[in-house]
């Protein structure tokens, strides 16, 4: 079965807007992790720089602004209320003294444990199965790498 062609007045509708849809859901995502990682005394950016620290140990800021797909004017001010918060230590390479690499403290790695239901804790929100979840990410990433091409 194909799908009728559609018009481009069609197309203008809000309700037809992939972007408007991914605008709702990031925004529903940031209520509901708001609520999950406050417990946890992080925001959702800090949160992510966690995740990165987490998986990968110390880490260049720079490595970890391409990751997260952050400059250096958004992570900066980040990275400087992680390491007031006492979970991240900050400190020039030895390599290269313009590189800056950042650290877990001990404080820092012990939240890991109690980030721990997080994710669970989301995808029950989310009203997936882990098999939707996957192939949801898969294409989102796809829709990324595509957008980023163009």
């Amino acid at each position: 079965m194909t799908t009728p062609p559609v018009s481009d007045a069609e197309l203008l509708r809000l309700d037809h807007q992939v972007c408007f849809s991914l605008h709702a859901a990031s925004r529903a995502f940031g209520s509901v992790y708001r609520e999950a990682l406050k417990e946890l005394g992080l925001t959702y950016p800090q949160y992510l720089v966690m995740l990165v620290l987490w998986e990968h140990g110390p880490e260049p800021v720079k490595r970890i602004g391409e990751r997260l797909r952050l400059d250096s004017g958004t992570l900066s001010p980040l990275l400087k209320r992680l390491e007031a918060a006492g979970l991240v230590h900050r400190e020039r390479s030895p390599e290269d003294e313009r590189s800056v690499i950042i650290r877990l403290t001990g404080a820092g790695e012990a939240l890991r444990e109690r980030a721990l239901p997080v994710p669970r804790r989301m995808l029950a929100a989310t009203g997936l199965t882990v098999d939707e979840l996957r192939t949801l990410r898969g294409l989102l990433s796809r829709v990324t790498g595509a957008l980023d091409e163009s």
